[in-house]
Formats: C-alpha cells, structure tokens, sequence
C-alpha cells in the first residue's frame, strides 16, 4: 500500500512540475518558434505550425535599424556594471558579515527597497548638469545604485557561513588579511558570486525606463530598439520575436556556462543546520 502512495506521489509531483515547466517555458517556445516565421503566417489564426523557416526577421532587424550598435551598447553597460557591481559588493558583504555591520546593511536594505522611480528625477537633474546624459558613464553609474546594495544583500550569507576558523588558519599559516580573502573567502563564496553576477547582468540588460530618461542617440540599448518595432498604426511581430530572441540569447549562454554555481548557489540556504 505504500509503494502505491509513494508512486502516486511521485507521479503527481512529475506531472505538476512539468505543467509549472510547460507554462513557464512556453513563452520563450513561441517567441523563438516565431522568429523565422514569415510574417503572413505569424499573424494567420489559426495559428500555423508547419512552415519553412526564414532568417528575413532577423535580416529586418538589422537593416531597417542599427541593432549592432544598439547590441554593444547593451553589451558594455551591462558588462562593466556588473564586473563593477561584483567587485564593489564583495568587500562590503564580507566586512558586514564578518564585522556585524548591521547599522550598514540596513542602509543598503533601505536603499534596495526604494523604487528605482526615486532616483530618477534627481539623476537626471544631476547628469544633465554634468552634461552626462546619453553616456555611459551615466548608466553606469545609475545601474550602480540599483544593483550594489541587493548585490551585498545575497552575499552577506555567503560569506556568514564560512568559518572564521578557516581565515586564523590561513593567517597562522603566513597569509595577510587580503590574502585570506583571496585564497579562502572568495573561492568559497564563488556559488553566490554566480548568482549575484547573473542577477546584476540580467537587471543591466533588461532594464527600459533608466536607459529611456538618462539615454539618448548614443546609448540605445537591445530593449529600447525593440520598443522601436512598435508604432500607433502597427506591430512589427516578426521584428518583434527577432529582436526578443537576440536580446535573450546572452542571457540564456550566460546562465547555461555558469549553471553548476548558479544552482548551487540558490539551494544553499536550504541545508543548514
């Protein structure tokens, strides 16, 4: 009798998982599957299933714009916010753990929880006095504020769980203070750097409104040339999926070389004593 339990839960639990599965990876089936469709068939109802497959979509996207361009920008705002979001995070989350800072955590606490529609206005005042608008120095910067304090945040406990008994080894053994951080701290927080480095490169990426107000001409990032396919009159569909595609594809190559920290990194809290 409970063999039979057992099996059936089991098989309840497959069968949900893969509806939650379905469900969720449904829309990035269908925006792919719609990306080297011809246009007629991607508004045909219903829809068409059979079709031979063309690349005009994404030839649209980089002729009727300047999508290569609006690629690197994405490219190098993201890049060297999160390799400067990381580097800043990682010694702040190991002096506030290490240290008990809790008066700073709640600070950063405090300014992860503000809306990112907060800093905009005086950003933008700021930055234009400056003449850093459409820069980016700017967008940088602005990513910055955001994403270094949820940064700190995820890897305080990373740092929390390694035991100090491991850094007076390392410095009985000759190592410096920076050394053990190096050599013990760092190794060992690599799953949590993981996530913090994909989380940060995804928020980089994706992000519309900052890039909308603080960007222009120069700066154009993937998601505002996507906007671009949209008009009063009409929708661009296979422009639309083309672009969608192309702009989810560093992200999906990212989490795919990095998934063995990633996973681990987000299960890890889950098996404390």
């Amino acid at each position: 009798m409970n063999n039979i339990k057992n099996s059936m839960h089991k098989i309840s639990f497959t069968l949900l998982v893969i509806i939650i599965a379905v469900f969720c990876l449904f829309p990035f089936f269908w925006m792919f599957f719609n990306a080297f469709k011809p246009a007629i068939d991607i508004r045909a109802y219903p829809p068409v299933w059979t079709f031979k497959p063309t690349l005009n979509n994404f030839i649209k996207v980089f002729i009727e714009q300047p999508f290569f361009n609006y690629f690197m920008n994405s490219m190098i705002i993201a890049t060297f916010s999160t390799i400067i979001g990381v580097l800043l995070s990682l010694p702040a989350a190991y002096s506030i753990a290490r240290y008990k800072q809790g008066f700073i955590s709640l600070i950063l606490l405090t300014a992860r929880m503000l809306p990112g529609m907060v800093y905009l206005i005086p950003l933008f005042i700021i930055y234009n006095r400056l003449g850093l608008i459409d820069t980016y120095l700017s967008l940088i910067i602005t990513y910055l504020i955001i994403s270094v304090p949820l940064s700190t945040w995820l890897l305080i406990p990373y740092f929390e769980d390694i035991p100090s008994d491991l850094e007076c080894a390392g410095m009985i053994d000759g190592c410096s203070k920076i050394g053990v951080f190096f050599r013990i701290n760092l190794p060992l927080a690599l799953p949590g750097i993981a996530v913090v480095t994909i989380l940060s490169f995804v928020y980089c990426w994706n992000d519309f409104i900052f890039v909308l107000i603080l960007g222009g001409v120069k700066t154009q990032t993937l998601p505002l040339a996507a906007y671009h396919f949209m008009t009063y009159g009409s929708m661009n569909w296979g422009s639309i999926f083309a672009a969608a595609t192309i702009i989810t594809l560093p992200i999906a190559i990212i989490s795919l070389f990095l998934q063995r920290y990633l996973i681990s990194g987000l299960t890890s809290g889950g098996l404390k004593d």
